[in-house]
């Protein structure tokens, strides 16, 4: 299935399926920076869901500095992919979640290099990423990525150079 993983910026087109896969398949702690709200995928936290990704259809020149991109795979949504631009110039910020049922495939892999080509397209040199040592399918996904993994106090911090060249999948 990876070979048929492509993004799409996140819209009011794909906004409610993105958010059927979230309240389906991912906690929303996973999906969502914290919010009050009942716990699980209350009406209050799936508006909640909205209104974050509403805030970056701006995209990296929007007032949240941050692409948001839907990851389809066989046409289908599966999960999402941002980029946040950084300080440093040249420089964004990666993360994404897939459902439960997307995990495993090379998904992740897939999108993430998808991801690295609208980062190069934009002029950035430089995509970073920090996870934690037990996340292991976002390891393995920024190591197949070429990503450079740094741990240090119970966190993992990827860089990835657009300057080289990605390794084969």
């Amino acid at each position: 299935m990876a070979g048929t993983v492509r993004l799409e910026p996140v819209d009011e087109q794909n906004l409610e399926p993105l958010l059927s896969v979230a309240a389906a398949e991912a906690e929303p702690g996973d999906v969502m920076p914290p919010v009050e709200a009942p716990a699980g995928w209350s009406c209050a936290r799936r508006e909640a869901f909205r209104e974050f990704h509403r805030a970056s259809f701006g995209g990296l020149d929007g007032p949240t500095g941050t692409c948001m991109y839907a990851i389809l795979a066989g046409g289908e949504v599966v999960g999402m992919i941002r980029m946040t631009r950084r300080d440093e110039p040249g420089t964004v910020e990666t993360g994404m979640w897939l459902g439960r049922s997307a995990r495993g495939q090379g998904i992740g892999a897939g999108a993430l290099r998808e991801m690295l080509n609208e980062a190069a397209a934009a002029g950035m040199r430089l995509v970073v990423a920090e996870t934690t040592p037990d996340n292991h399918g976002a390891v393995s996904v920024l190591k197949k990525c070429g990503a450079k993994l740094r741990e240090s106090g119970g966190a993992v911090r990827a860089e990835i150079c657009l300057d080289s060249t990605l390794p084969a999948m």
